[in-house]
Formats: C-alpha cells, structure tokens, sequence
C-alpha cells in the first residue's frame, strides 16, 4: 500500500477544502491516488470538495486587441510573480505589445510569439531586460487569435485578472456584451456538451453512482439517476445550456436567448489569470529566520 505523506494529505486538502482527517481517509482508501481521493471527497462531500480548485493562484493579468470593425481580436495572458509587478507600466506595456503583435502577425504558439520584433528587440528580448530591470520572473502562458465570423466583443474584469472574446453572429453589440459579462460570471468549459472532455463526464456520472448507492438506491434506479446527474452537470458547465446570468424570468437558456434572437455563437474563449497554476507558498517567519541565519554567518 502506497504511504500517505502528509504533503498528499497537505496538497488534497488545498484542492478540496476537506478536513485534514477525511483528506487522509480518502487518501488511504485510494491507495494514494490524488484524483481518485478527490472523486472520493466528492461523494461524501458534495460540491463543497472542489470549489477550492478553481481559484485563482498565480499573478498576472490577461490583455486583448480588437480591431475597430470587430473581425479579428486577441486575448493573451502573461504571469508573474506578485500582483505589484501586475501593475507595472513596462509589465502593462508588454503584454499589449504582444496582443497587438498576436493579432497583426498570427503566431504559431508562444516561441513563435517570442521571436517577433519587439521595441529594440524581440518579444523574448523585451521579456528578458524586463525581468532582469524588476527582479522577478514573468512568463506568457497562452494566447488565443480570433478571425470573426460575426463580431467580437469583450469584456475584461477584476483588474484585467478575467478576460472573455465573444465571436457572436447575428444579434447587436449590446447582446454581445452581455454575452461576454455572463461567459466571465459563469465560467462555461464549453460552448456545448460536445466541447466536455469524456473523462469529466465519466467522473461525474462514477460520482453520482457512489452517491446513489450510499443513499440505498435501487440497483435498477441507480444508472437512471448517474444519467440525470450528467445531464444536469452538463447543463452547468455548457455555455448554450445555462441560465442566462440577466433572465427575467430566471430560466431562460443563453440557447434560447440565441434561438429569439435569430444569432448564434460561433466561438467563445475564457481566460482566469493563474487558473490551474499552482502558486508557491512562502513561509515568512522560515525565510526571516534563514536571513537572520545567513547574516550570523558572514560575521
């Protein structure tokens, strides 16, 4: 049986908000396999268990270029260390540099961006005295370039930390705009259930198995109910399937909203600055002590 350390119990506990003890139960039971300790958290839990793992953990801010007529945009998002570098003029001037560029010349991926002209350099150049000028380390982690079918619209939040491009086709700039203030509200994974990876789907449909079965279902009822629960999952996680955030009523579908509209959504990209990064925990009182410790040293 694998050991559980209690950096697996430490690393659990952060993506789920667990107590420690069922962390480490869950652990045990999954012979040490984070993913499955998590599904296993799910089922008793509920949701609670993995609201912790969408949060935001890395510093950095998205920027985006659109073009006067809406037919070609860019979003890209570039990290650092701490949300002050996020703020910095050179830091700002960068990162629309390189949305401007995205747009103008159609990279490939990053390397291919680091390699344009930039300032008196190139991307990679600028980037480079940048870290060298502040002292702390910055990376572009992704970018997305859009040649509209329709028209673009954007909208950015909380300090440049959310960033959304909408490609609506059909309905008028207002709709467009609401659409891409609910995308960044509800955080869709898709425009439709065809865009859901089938491992999330098979993991939402074993979770609901176990919850069915240690509510005393019926075996006859139980894959019935796992059916239901993805399909309500779904209906959570697609853009077309979810409410629309300013319904009147409080139940019409942003595919209805598009259905009386006469318009369509030909692509949508979401951007949350740091999502899915890590961030380094930095235990103060440990690096005082070392300086203090370093210091005593050289006397």
């Amino acid at each position: 049986m694998a050991e559980i350390t209690a950096g697996m119990v430490k690393e659990l506990r952060e993506k789920t908000d667990a107590p420690m003890m069922e962390c480490k139960k869950a652990l045990t039971e999954a012979g040490g396999d984070l993913s499955k300790a998590e599904e296993i958290l799910r089922v008793k839990l509920g949701n609670k268990a993995s609201t912790a793992a969408a949060r935001v953990t890395a510093e950095g801010i998205v920027g985006l270029f659109i073009s006067d007529d809406g037919k070609l945009a860019s979003l890209i998002e570039v990290n650092c260390e701490t949300d002050f570098v996020a703020k910095n003029d050179d830091f700002l001037a960068l990162v629309n540099g390189c949305a401007c560029l995205i747009a103008e010349k159609n990279p490939a991926d990053v390397d291919a961006l680091s390699q344009l002209p930039l300032g008196d350099g190139t991307v990679e150049s600028t980037r480079a005295a940048l870290v060298g000028k502040i002292g702390e380390n910055m990376t572009i982690r992704r970018f997305v370039r859009i040649q509209a079918e329709g028209k673009v619209a954007s909208y950015v939040h909380g300090g440049s930390k959310i960033g959304v491009l909408v490609d609506l086709v059909g309905g008028d700039e207002a709709m467009a705009k609401d659409l891409a203030m609910h995308i960044a509200a509800s955080k869709p994974k898709s425009l439709d259930s065809t865009g859901v990876s089938a491992d999330l789907i098979e993991a939402e449909r074993r979770v609901a198995i176990e919850k069915a079965r240690e509510a005393g279902k019926p075996d006859a009822m139980i894959e019935k109910i796992a059916e239901g629960s993805v399909q309500k999952f779904l209906k959570e996680v697609t853009l077309l399937g979810q409410v629309f955030v300013k319904a009147e009523d409080g139940k019409q579908t942003i595919e209805q909203l598009l259905k009386a509209r006469s318009a369509r959504i030909a692509s949508f990209t979401l951007y949350v600055v740091g999502e899915g990064i890590e961030k380094k925990a930095n235990d103060f009182a440990a690096e005082v002590a070392a300086q203090a410790a370093a210091a005593a040293a050289n006397r």
